[in-house]
């Protein structure tokens, strides 16, 4: 190879122009293009000069004599940098710093006055110096100070939790072991069937959502959302995408969900690590059974924060702008269903589970439902059931007086659109994060249990049709119904396109049978055998 090509070479490695170079070696850029052209060739003291700016040797310049010359100059260039408009979402601190700020300020953190300066620093072009600002902005969260008045007291620690708990005591019989498995089975279609129900149309916003379905004539919701009822025309019309979505009159068993994938995989780590695993056993279980693809926001944030060595719980709060987003909340129901009956115990299982990727009301969000579904289990008064599950979190917590709110309201005789109504007021659909939160969800799924009167098909109905969170909601409600009512109670119109099968992204376990998973769920739960006397 020519010293003229050895230097276009070289020159294009480094991402270094023409004009550029011929300015760092004091010539013209004519003189460049000749040199690389094979007209001339540098004079022996440019030729030094270009052999020591690319750290390299003379004879390698003229005779090319490594072939590893342009590894060389890579591994010497001090400047190699990402490119950091390639990063992908849910990766960086920096795409979602507006979040970090709303967030921090929910937890009560003395920021507002910062919020200039954030604004700022998220409108600035993706770069370096966009990271650096975040760098800092985020040591600025992690040292801010609380707001004096500031009303809640939520911990992150077990202990703590379980310190500002406000008991609740309700009536229960335990089953037998042909109705537990009645029940467990239920749980696991009725997740399915509300997760299947709500995922064509997750993410969509109700101002989309409701006209939809009325054109459809399905409003109020009481049927899947099938293939056939959409048409090109709404196609066009409407801004969400509706086209090749897993509608169920397409699919072939429940498609690969990550509200689904987290029970398979929850059911997955107790039998690798026992009903005692602790929470760097789910961090293990993660890598070893799905890629970073299968995650997203808190978790895929806490597996990247795992690889760079930040253990549980620092992995939840690192640079985690999602750390009380929804995630955790889909992930509990398995240590309910293998809990009947003890709502202590289940929501333990799940603060393992949750303190992996989340921090306070996202912790509270997976325990409150993981011991809603061990209530279920064993009692079949709906309020029981949410107030149970509400025994398990700090009473001095967001979440709790949340949920205590629906709960008082539904008492109050406060209608189910008026309800539903405040939700939105509180929680904007339209931003993420109060979308994708764990207390606006949290509201919606405790709303769909009581104005749904214990109604399978009618409850997952109204948590899919209110918005925000669509699969994870109708999944959750779905599940805790099926527990309470058993399988019997689930229609046919439900269960038919799921046959008996889930899809996931779970290596070794890409597909598997409810009616196997349900029999394994028995066997976890026969292991601890005073769950059945």
């Amino acid at each position: 190879m020519s010293i003229g090509n050895n230097i276009r070479r070289l020159r294009n490695t480094a991402g270094i122009s023409q004009e550029k170079f011929a300015a760092i070696l004091g010539v013209t850029r004519q003189a460049v293009q000749k040199w690389e052209s094979d007209i001339c060739v540098p004079e022996t003291d440019k030729a030094v000069k270009i052999a020591k700016y690319f750290g390299i040797t003379l004879d390698s310049l003229i005779l090319d004599s490594s072939s590893r010359t342009v590894e060389e100059i890579v591994s010497s260039n001090k400047n190699v940098k990402p490119d950091f408009d390639n990063i992908e979402a849910w990766a960086p601190y920096t795409n979602d710093i507006m979040i970090e700020l709303e967030q921090s300020l929910d937890e009560g953190l003395d920021l507002e006055k910062y919020r200039e300066l954030f604004s700022a620093v998220s409108m600035l072009p993706k770069s370096e110096i966009r990271h650096k600002f975040c760098d800092l902005l985020y040591e600025t969260v992690a040292n801010a100070q609380p707001i004096p008045d500031y009303k809640y007291t939520e911990p992150s620690d077990l202990e703590s939790i379980k310190s500002l708990r406000k008991p609740y005591a309700f009536k229960s019989s335990k089953s037998d072991i042909s109705a537990l498995e009645k029940k467990i089975h239920g749980a696991w279609i009725g997740r399915v069937c509300g997760c299947l129900l709500g995922k064509p149309i997750e993410g969509i916003r109700t101002d989309e959502l409701i006209p939809l379905l009325k054109e459809t004539e399905n409003y109020p919701m009481h049927r899947y959302i099938l293939s056939s009822d959409i048409t090109e025309e709404m196609c066009e019309k409407y801004s969400f995408r509706l086209r090749n979505k897993a509608y169920a009159d397409t699919v072939n068993g429940m498609p690969v969900d990550d509200d689904t994938n987290y029970v398979v995989l929850a059911q997955k780590i107790i039998s690798d690590y026992g009903r005692d695993f602790t929470p760097n056993d789910v961090s293990k279980a993660w890598r070893k059974y799905q890629s970073i693809d299968s995650y997203f926001t808190a978790e895929r944030v806490a597996f990247q924060n795992y690889i760079n060595g930040f253990e549980p719980p620092k992995s939840a709060s690192f640079k985690n702008p999602y750390r009380e987003w929804i995630g955790a909340q889909i992930r509990g129901d398995y240590f309910g269903y293998i809990n009947p009956g003890n709502p202590e115990l289940a929501a333990e299982m799940a603060f393992k589970d949750a303190c992996i990727s989340h921090i306070k009301n996202g912790i509270y969000g997976e325990m409150f439902v993981s011991a809603m579904l061990a209530c279920a289990a064993v009692t079949n008064d709906i309020k029981d059931i949410v107030l149970g599950g509400l025994a398990q979190i700090p009473c001095t917590s967001r979440l709790f007086e949340a949920v205590l709110k629906v709960v008082g309201d539904f008492e109050n005789g406060v209608s189910k659109k008026e309800c539903f109504g405040k939700i939105h007021t509180l929680f904007d659909e339209h931003k993420s994060h109060g979308w994708c939160h764990t207390i606006s969800n949290a509201m919606i799924v405790t709303a769909s249990l009581l104005y749904g009167g214990g109604d399978f098909g009618k409850s997952i109905c109204i948590a899919v049709e209110t918005g925000f969170d669509t699969d994870c909601n109708g999944a959750t409600v779905g599940s805790i119904l099926g527990m309470r009512n058993a399988i019997n109670s689930i229609d046919d119109v439900w269960t038919k396109p799921i046959n008996d099968i889930i899809h996931t992204s779970i290596l070794g376990a890409e597909t598997v049978k409810i009616s196997e998973c349900v029999q394994e769920t028995m066997r976890h739960i026969l292991i601890d055998k005073e769950l059945i006397k």
